[in-house]
């Protein structure tokens, strides 16, 4: 690939007490890159993610990060979206403040939101459509809404690569069509890895995929080889696409 790389997975393998997580993992992720992770639970999925925010590190092997220059730094701007989940709708709190509460990771307690801060609050809410919404408490939202607010609170910071980690959970179809069409225009502005179980809708959108179960098989073009579903995961699969609808195809197992 002709872009500079933004980070290097090179031979990692991690281990919770005995059990083996991930086993000799090399993989590069590079500027504008768009990487889809699929694979089994349980198969490394969010140890992966974790190597890739930098929040773990990997008993053997290496996790490294290049700058604008492609040169090594310690680490690059990265802006992560969790689990649907993890976040408690219920508080009191209006979408802007969720978006400008993005920009508050490494500072103090103290720190005290710039005009710069608010400035990039409205660009970012602006760019994903809920400028309108901007005074809203974020439990009054649809679930399309608030994933989008999420996704914006993501992009605060101008990170260089986007990390979703199964954004499409509790969110209709038409919210998740949506989402993965705006997925293709932040793709101009930074690289994304999105981590998924919907592996249709996931090839139709990524560029190239990386399948995880306990290592890493790097498909690029997403051409996940034939057998890697049922070598890997078990189960015979067939993934079949036609017009804007990603379909599956289950054989009995």
């Amino acid at each position: 690939m002709e872009d500079n790389r933004l980070i290097h997975i090179d031979g990692a393998s991690v281990a919770y007490d005995s059990t083996v997580a991930l086993q000799d993992v090399t993989l590069t992720i590079y500027d504008h890159d768009f990487l889809g992770v699929i694979g089994p639970n349980g198969g490394g999925k969010t140890t992966l993610v974790k190597l890739i925010l930098g929040i773990m590190q990997p008993q053997q092997g290496s996790v490294s990060y290049y700058d604008t220059e492609g040169l090594p730094t310690q680490n690059i701007p990265i802006g992560y979206l969790p689990q649907y989940t993890t976040f408690d709708f219920r508080f009191p709190i209006t979408v802007e403040e969720v978006v400008m509460a993005g920009m508050l990771a490494g500072k103090s307690m103290t720190y005290r939101f710039t005009a710069a801060d608010r400035q990039r609050t409205q660009e970012v809410l602006q760019l994903l459509e809920l400028d309108t919404l901007a005074r809203r408490p974020i439990g009054e939202l649809s679930g399309g809404q608030r994933q989008r607010v999420l996704m914006a609170r993501a992009l605060a910071t101008q990170p260089r690569l986007l990390v979703l980690d199964e954004p499409s959970t509790y969110i209709d179809r038409n919210s998740e069509n949506h989402m993965y069409s705006l997925l293709k225009s932040l793709n101009e502005q930074c690289a994304i890895v999105l981590v998924s179980h919907d592996m249709g809708a996931v090839i139709q959108t990524v560029r190239n995929i990386a399948c995880v179960n306990g290592t890493v098989h790097y498909h690029p073009a997403t051409e996940p080889a034939d057998h890697w579903f049922e070598h890997e995961i078990g189960c015979p699969l067939e993934l079949v696409a036609h017009g804007h609808v990603p379909h599956r195809v289950l054989s009995e197992h």
